[in-house]
């Protein structure tokens, strides 16, 4: 018998150590998260994602951002981590027991990542990236199991996809702040946990089996929706084209029969026929009236409508006033309005609508405002309806629904402190000179002076004092907002986003202690911020620990005596655009601006016994239009340093500092 070729020998080996695995044993659940890690950018938070720890031991994970569930991985929650690149679905498909993906708070950008591969998904939360583009109709094919659904506030286009449909299980679907258009999909009337399309592009009527589990505040934005619980849609046009298309027709037809009877038949009673004429020409304006095209409706829903009883407040009436120097409109005109997004700040976004006398207000709304009850919501708002200050944005008006908070107020045109601090550059922004700046914190001093005073029984008067918050006319006068709401606010929510809860008296772990004096840190920082033109890192974490935060960073500076370092470019610039009608140049103003500066940093003392009372504060400021020396002024942040933030002197004069700085020095001593 001959022996086979040794072709077929080698040819046998290397088929038998070349075939690839069975596709179940290529990766462990190990490899496949390295895999999608190396798929994305800027993964410094996922340092710990490494081989040499295991994944899970019971429900304690090792590894950043997974959720464990009795030793096996359930969840990967990566939110907040400034990632970036591609969602590797394909390497996230090989993960079996997988249920829960979140990516909120991210970069990513490019298409709809392909997620119908991670079949077995119960919740997928994508939220707030910049994902753009049209999303396939079959993009949620065969996810049979996804019951939460949030895609808001990327760049999504086109219409929602029909696949959407077929989930029965999804109750939470959040589309909010895309670029989405046409019709809303039918889905199958169920009971909603969360619903939100608004601020996209949507138009047409609202499906039927979304009306009984959402309200208005689901769809604002969508010009074009209409339906149940909006108002209602208007009438087909096409339709009443053809009615009178049909009833000119026959009124043409019936005009020449009647002339032709006319014609005919001259000589017996024209009289009569010219009476008969006219009642015809009357019978056939009678349509006009009767068909006439029905006034604009209203986007929203109606005020005093039965079918939205469920929106009503006190007396039938959904929208409250709480002031009798406004000029009223009702709910209808409110939410019929043109209207356009102003921004998406921690507790909801605001919208400005222009009502039909001309007038533009300010409509906010709040989600997280469900702490206290009904009659309590009330009476704070009717509280807050009558302060009365130069310096606060006055509350017009109210809306309270189960879900959803609306607080109207004034229209602010000149945006607010932070925008002309820390926005762009442009020809149309004016400076924020030394007068400007001395007039703003004045005015904010005031403002909280006024709510302390009139609001003794909060511990937080205002509570989220910040840059944003302070709003500036035409005149560059500051109006305070969002003042005064944490008695309503969800404590969780609060404790992450409000102001006063960046400061050093809190936190998370211990007792809360915050308090009237917590506001008066919100000022010392906020005028560090107005000085500096720094953003206050504070805000972007909580409580102690905050070593770089804007006193400490100003505190290390004047202790080296580069004192000209501190102020913004734009109040140490030589000359630099002073205002003669304010009385003097940025630079020459310093033993004002010196002195402002210290107020602040007694203000942010971190221990709340030796900061500064609100009343000792606001007189400080006051002085500063006396142009007198002032009192030498203790701060533990300069304290050690013989009080004195440019000499070694004992008394603070406001003296010019030794050096000035060049804006190649300031560049280059800020990065």
């Amino acid at each position: 018998m001959p022996k086979p070729p040794l072709f077929f020998f080698f040819f046998f080996f290397f088929l038998l150590f070349n075939l690839p695995p069975p596709a179940s044993a290529v990766f462990t659940p190990t490899e496949t998260l390295l895999r999608f890690k190396s798929s994305l950018t800027n993964t410094l938070a996922l340092s710990n994602w490494n081989s040499s720890a295991p994944l899970c031991s019971g429900d304690r994970r090792f590894w950043t951002g997974l959720i464990c569930k009795n030793g096996q991985l359930y969840g990967i929650r990566l939110e907040n981590m400034s990632l970036g690149g591609t969602v590797d679905t394909a390497a996230l498909a090989g993960l079996p027991t997988l249920r829960t993906l979140s990516l909120m708070n991210n970069g990513f950008e490019g298409p709809m990542p392909d997620v119908k591969r991670i079949g077995a998904l119960r919740a997928l939360y994508l939220s707030n990236n910049n994902f753009s583009g049209s999303i396939s109709g079959d993009a949620f094919e065969g996810m049979g199991n996804l019951k939460r659904l949030y895609l808001s506030g990327n760049g999504f286009s086109g219409e929602i996809p029909g696949s959407l449909v077929e989930l029965k299980a999804v109750v939470e679907l959040g589309l909010e702040d895309n670029l989405f258009e046409g019709r809303i999909p039918d889905f199958d009337e169920r009971v909603w946990k969360y619903l939100n399309f608004s601020g996209n592009r949507l138009d047409g009527p609202i499906p039927y089996g979304l009306r009984k589990n959402s309200n208005f505040t689901s769809y604002l934005g969508n010009n074009g929706l209409c339906g149940e619980p909006l108002g209602p849609c208007k009438s087909s046009t096409k339709k009443w084209s053809i009615i009178i298309g049909v009833l000119s027709g026959a009124a043409a037809l019936t005009l020449f029969l009647l002339l032709l009877y006319c014609f005919l038949r001259p000589s017996k009673s024209s009289a009569a026929v010219h009476d008969d004429t006219k009642a015809k020409t009357k019978l056939f304006l009678s349509p006009k009236i009767l068909f006439k095209r029905p006034e604009r409706a209203h986007r929203y829903s109606s005020t005093d409508s039965d079918e939205n009883s469920n929106l009503s407040g006190p007396a039938g009436s959904a929208l409250c006033f709480v002031r009798n120097d406004r000029v009223r409109f009702d709910f209808q005109e409110l939410l019929g309005a043109s209207a356009e997004v102003l921004g998406s700040g921690s507790f909801g976004k605001s919208y400005k609508a222009m009502l039909s006398n001309g007038s533009s207000v300010v409509v906010k709304r709040f989600r997280q405002m469900n702490a206290a009850g009904k009659e309590e919501f009330y009476g704070h708002m009717r509280r807050l309806g009558r302060l009365s200050h130069p310096n606060l944005l006055p509350l017009v008006a109210f809306y309270y629904g189960k879900d959803d908070k609306l607080l109207v107020s004034d229209f602010v045109p000149n945006g607010s402190l932070a925008s002309h601090l820390h926005g762009r550059k442009s020809e149309g922004n004016a400076r924020l000179n030394w007068g400007k700046r001395l007039k703003i914190i004045k005015g904010v001093a005031r403002g909280l002076s006024y709510l302390h005073k009139e609001l003794p029984n909060l511990s937080l008067p205002h509570g989220n004092l910040k840059s944003s918050n302070v709003l500036l006319d035409h005149n560059f006068s500051p109006i305070l907002s969002d003042y005064a709401l944490f008695p309503l606010l969800q404590k969780s929510h609060a404790h992450t986003h409000m102001a006063a809860f960046k400061s050093p008296e809190f936190s998370p772990s211990t007792t809360d202690r915050t308090s009237k004096s917590t506001d008066v840190w919100s000022l010392g920082i906020l005028i560090l911020e107005t000085l500096t033109g720094k953003f206050p890192t504070n805000y972007l974490r909580q409580g102690k620990g905050a070593d770089s935060d804007l006193a400490a960073w100003v505190d290390a500076v004047v202790r080296e005596e580069w004192t000209a370092e501190v102020f913004d470019g734009d109040l140490v610039v030589s000359g630099g655009g002073g205002n003669e009608e304010e009385g003097c140049c940025d630079w020459d103003c310093n033993e004002d601006m010196l002195k402002l500066l210290k107020i602040g940093m007694c203000c942010c003392e971190r221990e709340v016994g030796k900061r500064w009372g609100l009343k000792q504060a606001v007189e400080k400021i006051e002085e500063l239009d006396l142009n007198e020396e002032g009192e030498e002024y203790y701060s533990s942040y300069g304290s050690d340093y013989n009080g004195s933030f440019v000499s070694n002197s004992s008394n603070f004069k406001g003296r010019r500092t030794r050096r000035m700085i060049t804006n190649e020095d300031e560049s280059s001593f800020l990065s």
